[in-house]
């Protein structure tokens, strides 16, 4: 029953990691990366699709994306929807191909970004925090019905507390990686 309730909060404490490098993958570092256009979202023939299933999306080289529209009067909606998002880059068409050059970042916008990563990285933290606690709150429950003994129940808060502390490590190795990409020149 303990086991259980460990393993649940590490699988919930692991998928918070992922969508903590999830999200930071998405940020602009200066370095070209197709997850800087996964969120965006293009009108195709009246419903909104993701742009990666409209059009192909590729690493020319360290600096730039080429999105390649798979037909041709998909060109002007990509664009479109490109210059809508939060990326903050302008597109470049040239036929059918369009391209985005990620200028390099300024120190001001490195600062902001890297305060960006430390606060997603605390929201995760907190989603930890969150996980435990509910886990604490189950053994306290059962040791309510008396279905644990109390060192049962202590055992398990030691368990639960060094599982926290091992996540939060992890949240801390991959903001503090993050933040060394970001300022990078």
């Amino acid at each position: 029953m303990l086991d259980d309730i460990m393993q649940d909060a590490q699988t919930r404490m692991g998928k918070s990691i992922d969508a903590l490098r999830h999200e930071l993958s998405r940020l602009r570092t200066g370095r070209a990366s197709a997850a800087l256009v996964e969120g965006i979202k293009v009108s195709y023939y009246g419903s909104d699709m993701p742009l990666t299933q409209v059009a192909g999306v590729a690493v020319t080289d360290g600096r730039s994306l080429t999105i390649t529209p798979w037909e041709k009067n998909m060109v002007g909606p990509v664009e479109k929807a490109i210059l809508a998002s939060d990326i903050g880059i302008t597109p470049n068409t040239a036929g059918q191909v369009i391209r985005l050059n990620m200028p390099p970042l300024t120190e001001e916008r490195r600062r902001e970004l890297a305060k960006h990563v430390a606060a997603e990285g605390e929201n995760s933290k907190i989603a930890i925090r969150n996980i435990r606690r509910d886990a604490l709150q189950t053994v306290k429950d059962l040791l309510k019905e008396k279905e644990i003994t109390e060192d049962d129940e202590r055992r398990a808060e030691d368990e639960v507390q060094k599982l926290t502390d091992r996540f939060v490590k992890q949240v801390d190795d991959v903001v503090k990686t993050k933040e060394e990409e970001l300022m990078a020149i």
